[in-house]
């Protein structure tokens, strides 16, 4: 049976970490750190607007010269983003987030923010999979 994207949000949890755009990239920074994620979303009331990940900092605040404290997170976050939906497979999430070489996914159900998953997160998951498959094949040869 495939895994989902909800049945991942089960098991890891919803919680999500977001910011509005017109915060400043020092503030986002500093939220990432405590919370000690790579990423966050740009959130204006309950709408999803944007994501802000350690390389849009990197990109377009450090190798453009700006100035952290003086830049807004609406300046330089992924405006366009790439979402997933509950009832997706985490290979499916997993194959989208190599392709489009992302690491953080956030998944919405009713237009509403649901949760976010990781490509970390998608990869622990499949490996789970595989190895208790593995072991229910070892159980059925032994069996036989």
């Amino acid at each position: 049976m495939k895994r989902t994207l909800a049945d991942l949000l089960e098991k890891k949890g919803s919680q999500i970490y977001s910011i509005t755009p017109d915060a400043t990239v020092y503030d986002a920074v500093k939220v990432m750190a405590e919370r000690s994620v790579g990423a966050l979303l740009v959130m204006e009331g309950e709408q999803l607007v944007g994501m802000l990940s350690e390389r849009d900092y990197a990109r377009r605040v450090i190798l453009e010269g700006r100035s952290s404290k003086n830049t807004a997170v609406r300046e330089i976050m992924t405006a366009r983003v790439v979402y997933g939906r509950p009832e997706q497979s985490v290979e499916d999430a997993m194959a989208i987030m190599s392709e489009k070489k992302f690491r953080h996914l956030p998944v919405m159900k009713d237009e509403k923010v649901v949760g976010i998953v990781t490509l970390g997160d998608a990869v622990k998951e499949l490996l789970s999979e595989k190895e208790f498959l593995i072991e229910q094949l070892e159980n059925y040869i032994s069996g036989c």
